[in-house]
């Protein structure tokens, strides 16, 4: 799908609000309300526009800690790696997985847990119980320095 000035821009607005409305989506992107919606809907059929989700705050969930976590595995066979990718399906404070190259580690992970306590039993009795996981290397966030959309220039 060829993106246009005013695809684009609809993709933006979304990304930062995606609760808009499309009579406000239209005014922010400068056309009515009928081409937009149209647009709107032809950006989700394409693909591009893969849902819409809210942003909670971690903090007031309980959640205070995320860590990143690097994760070596024993074999780097398509099998090893469906069975890890499954098994972190099932684990929720996995928020993000990311197979990698150019590191030691083969994927990285995003967790968000309460507290080092709560750490310390996800990492022992869940993610090094997975079978072929060799390592893991941890590190902690401090703070979140920039958190944005994609950028559609």
């Amino acid at each position: 799908m060829k993106l246009d000035r005013y695809d684009r821009a609809i993709l933006d607005v979304l990304q930062r609000e995606g609760r808009l409305s499309n009579q406000d989506l239209a005014e922010r992107v400068g056309l009515s309300p009928s081409p937009c919606l149209r647009r709107v809907r032809a950006l989700e059929e394409s693909g591009l526009i893969t849902g819409y989700h809210a942003a909670l705050d971690a903090k007031r969930l309980g959640l205070t800690l995320i860590a990143l976590l690097g994760i070596s595995m024993d074999r780097h066979t398509p099998e090893r790696f469906a069975t890890f990718e499954a098994a972190l399906s099932g684990i929720p404070e996995v928020i993000e997985c990311l197979l990698i190259t150019g590191q030691q580690a083969d994927y990285q992970l995003k967790v968000v847990v309460r507290d080092m306590e709560d750490y310390q039993r996800l990492l022992l009795e869940r993610i090094t119980r997975i079978e072929g996981v060799t390592g893991v290397h941890s590190s902690f966030v401090l703070r979140r320095v920039i958190s944005h959309g994609l950028p559609l220039g």
